[in-house]
């Protein structure tokens, strides 16, 4: 394995979110102490976006439909169908179970919407429309009944864009909020926003941090960081103006969004890298893909596939896209991804925008224990159980019986013998240091 360029040492990293989780930990505290009063500071210091209320009105929400033509719309509500299709999929795979494991005994699972959800939708340096599909149709195909949606103003008003996604795809409450104090207010609560369950959608350091910061109090959809793109490449499925481009569509996220050539070729690598610099040259948003390259960029040569897929697991990007002569070489034998896309012919800006699958992915080598949001992050399996017959419960009484006697849990075993005893119909001593309760043999 050879490097031809690495990104910077991590302990910058590392200082950068020092500075980062101090600020939300003060902001949120300052949400939880004034509620509304705290976030219309915020909203004003942050966005310079000041109104009576937050939430938008119906007026408001035809007002952006109205300013989108109709090819806009078209184009949305195809992508939205298709965001809906695959999360259908996914919910119909999702069966609740009953099955009766033993005589008499019954052990089941369902799968319950959660009652609320709030969904953070990006907007303050691009509207990202596509957040909207991916949470709000997401939430709503679960069966979520409450989804909100909180997204900043862009240029000084409420995005038509992003209004229009969110009203296509069936938000409840639209709210006009950015930054700490949106999820702040959708988490804890305020006098003008019920709190909600749980917490979706991307956005930039501060958002993702308060979101960490609120796990627990609400649930989450996983802890994300900047966009990560990992591109895996070899000469027969790439070339160089590809590989380039499919690493700056991604690094124009932000200054800080890791783009990582991985590549058999260093013939591949080192055109590759002389491609970028010819791109961002003539590219409208190289301001923040140049910084990202430079700052966070890298350029790995390995010896082979097998070595290639070591290192992308341990890389553990959020988007792979492979261009490789056998991409499924990968398929079948990564494990840590957010999501591939596999073939030239497809790329993360399809997966991003509007070919199905979830945006939303882990970042931060978080695809080593989750994958990204889908509709099984709106569920709970919740299980149940019934005893049907008297031999039943007496039979699995007196195992519950020992094995409770073994922990020295004796309350535990009570709850346990007292069956037996009235079901068995067997005088089992009493595993208290007292007598039973009358009526209870």
């Amino acid at each position: 394995m050879q490097y031809l360029k690495r990104s910077v040492a991590t302990d910058v990293r590392a200082k950068a979110d020092r500075g980062v989780r101090d600020i939300v930990e003060k902001t949120l505290a300052d949400i939880e102490d004034r509620g509304d009063a705290a976030v219309r500071e915020l909203s004003i210091k942050f966005d310079g976006w000041d109104r009576e209320s937050y939430a938008l009105t119906p007026g408001e929400k035809q007002d952006c439909l109205d300013q989108l033509s109709g090819q806009d719309l078209k184009d949305i509500e195809f992508a939205q169908a298709q965001v809906r299709n695959f999360a259908q999929i996914q919910r119909d795979s999702m069966k609740d179970v009953e099955v009766e494991t033993l005589p008499g005994v019954v052990l089941g699972h369902k799968n319950l919407p959660l009652n609320s959800a709030g969904c953070y939708i990006p907007g303050g340096k691009y509207p990202l429309l596509a957040s909207a599909h991916m949470s709000v149709i997401t939430a709503k195909v679960a069966g979520v009944p409450r989804v909100i949606t909180c997204a900043p103003p862009f240029q000084g008003k409420p995005a038509p864009a992003i209004v229009a996604a969110q009203v296509l795809a069936g938000a409840d409450e639209i709210y006009a909020l950015g930054g700490i104090q949106a999820v702040g207010a959708m988490a804890i609560g305020t006098e003008s926003i019920r709190p909600v369950d749980i917490l979706v959608g991307p956005g930039n350091a501060f958002v993702a941090e308060a979101k960490r910061q609120l796990f627990g109090r609400v649930g989450i959809d996983l802890f994300a960081g900047p966009t990560e793109t990992l591109v895996i490449a070899d000469e027969i499925g790439c070339d160089a103006e590809l590989a380039a481009t499919d690493l700056l569509g991604q690094a124009e996220h932000g200054p800080d969004s890791p783009a990582i050539l991985l590549t058999t070729s260093e013939k591949l690598a080192r055109e590759t890298m002389a491609e970028i610099e010819r791109l961002l040259r003539i590219l409208p948003t190289a301001d923040y893909a140049r910084k990202a390259w430079e700052s966070y960029g890298e350029v790995i040569v390995a010896d082979d596939a097998i070595e290639m897929v070591r290192i992308a697991d341990d890389i553990a990007s959020e988007h792979v896209q492979v261009m490789t002569g056998d991409p499924d070489f990968f398929l079948r034998n990564m494990t840590n991804y957010g999501a591939l896309f596999l073939g030239a012919r497809t790329n993360v800006s399809f997966g991003d925008k509007v070919i199905g699958t979830n945006h939303t992915l882990p970042t931060k080598k978080a695809a080593r224990y989750t994958g990204g949001l889908w509709v099984g992050k709106f569920l709970k399996t919740c299980t149940y159980q019934r005893v049907l017959t008297d031999e039943a419960s007496a039979m699995i009484g007196e195992y519950c019986s020992r094995l409770c006697a073994l922990e020295g849990f004796a309350g535990h075993g009570e709850q346990a013998n007292i069956r037996v005893r009235r079901y068995g119909h067997r005088d089992i001593p009493y595993a208290g240091a007292v007598e039973p309760l009358r009526g209870a043999e």
